[in-house]
């Protein structure tokens, strides 16, 4: 009998025991429960602090895609800037009649106290026919702006006012290459000696578009005599590839203790095809100015802007992409100077854009950017009487200042700069 009552109140305290450890967990489960509930339903703001890294949360594609930029403000960006113009003094334009026109300048340099540019003159009778027209072109009559031209240069004291000092490089006797016209200068220095890189026609452009290579020539002086070094010195690609029809805007820069060449090509188009082209730029590597250059196997490697504007800033290299391409109108960075990626955008930028970059053939692996250099507009003129302009632009793409007024994103123009833009409303499709 005091057996079975023992047993009774043993199996009655185990299960108290039990029952009790159950309702410890139980309560131990309800408590953490709400925790985790709580950690799959809190929800993270973005804050109201800019972070100055990306923050671990989730976050929109627009939200990752601001920390991929320089900072995530774009007032902050040393690769953004507006950009302001000054008109250059000095050039004679002949009174706007068509017959003079300056274009395409090359990168100022800076020696013994003087800027010095290169750049595309055209000098004739009569103002340019234009390309649809190009068979009708002459001895005398260009087809277009950059037709029936030499490169000629100038020099200044503070990149403003400029003095014309004559011919650097003229077009020579036919069959040479670039005797129809020789344009679109830049300018190397390397070892102490200066090396001209220009586009050298054999036709009048417009033709079969614009068919020609690049050619050097080389100074022991920034006043020349300008020695021709060699024609072709960037080989047109195969048949089929990209750059078969042109290698144009040759730009040079020193890096990596060779001489990268930037150049452009427009695909896709001439001859047979005249309303859906595509502009890209190529990059040939050489040891030697003279070459041979050797195209990277990345080419193209930039697939938006129209002429090349290229110049060191930090490890790698920075560029202006102007006019064409779904890129357009973008500050791009490359840290190895091939691989590009957008770094701001930007508006109203220069056209043909030529830069000062006091570091461009130094190799210092530490480019510190630009604040100023040349561009130029092509339409000075009338549609009968074109011609171009070359100016001034200023802006702050530097490390080594801090402008605010050229990080300001709201500028704003009077609206008879927009209705300038005015459609025909007579049923042109192409505007007035």
């Amino acid at each position: 009998m005091q057996v079975n009552l023992f047993l009774k109140q043993s199996t009655f305290g185990l299960l108290m025991a039990l029952s009790l450890i159950a309702c410890s967990e139980q309560k131990t489960e309800t408590k953490s429960a709400p925790t985790e509930d709580s950690a799959k339903t809190e929800h993270k703001v973005f804050p109201h602090k800019m972070p100055s890294e990306k923050p671990d949360m989730p976050l929109s594609a627009a939200a990752e895609r601001m920390f991929s930029y320089p900072a995530p403000r774009v007032q902050d960006n040393e690769l953004f800037s507006q950009f302001k113009y000054t008109r250059l003094k000095g050039f004679d334009y002949r009174n706007g009649d068509g017959t003079v026109s300056r274009r395409d300048p090359s990168r100022p340099i800076l020696v013994d106290g003087k800027y010095y540019i290169y750049y595309t003159k055209r000098d004739t009778k009569v103002p340019p026919i234009g390309w649809n027209r190009a068979k009708e072109a002459t001895d005398e009559i260009p087809s277009t702006d950059w037709d029936l031209c030499d490169i000629w240069y100038a020099t200044s004291t503070d990149g403003i006012t400029w003095k014309e000092e004559g011919v650097a490089i003229k077009r020579p006797e036919k069959p040479k290459a670039g005797w129809r016209s020789v344009a679109t200068p830049d300018i190397l220095v390397w070892k102490g000696k200066y090396y001209l890189y220009y586009q050298a026609f054999n036709e009048p452009s417009g033709l079969r578009g614009d068919w020609c290579p690049v050619s050097v020539s080389y100074a022991d002086s920034p006043d020349g005599p300008w020695i021709h070094g060699g024609d072709s010195v960037i080989p047109f690609g195969k048949k089929g590839e990209w750059d078969q029809d042109a290698t144009h805007d040759p730009q040079p820069i020193v890096y990596k203790g060779k001489i990268y060449l930037y150049y452009k090509a427009a695909y896709n188009k001439w001859p047979d095809i005249r309303d859906k082209y595509a502009v890209g730029h190529g990059l040939a590597i050489a040891e030697d100015p003279l070459g041979p250059f050797e195209k990277h196997p990345l080419n193209p490697v930039m697939t938006s802007g129209h002429e090349t504007t290229y110049f060191p800033f930090k490890e790698g290299m920075a560029t202006l992409a102007i006019k064409d391409g779904n890129e357009r109108y973008t500050m791009q960075y490359a840290e190895d100077g091939v691989n590009f990626k957008i770094a701001s955008v930007v508006s109203l930028a220069p056209t043909a854009a030529a830069p000062y970059a006091p570091d461009a053939f130094t190799d210092s692996g530490n480019g510190r950017g630009i604040t100023w250099g040349l561009c130029h507009f092509t339409n000075a003129g009338t549609p009968k009487k074109g011609y171009s302009i070359m100016a001034r632009f200023d802006c702050d793409l530097s490390l080594d200042v801090d402008i605010p007024s050229y990080k300001k994103t709201g500028v704003w123009h009077k609206p008879e700069v927009y209705f300038a833009q005015a459609p025909d409303h007579n049923g042109n499709p192409e505007g007035r």
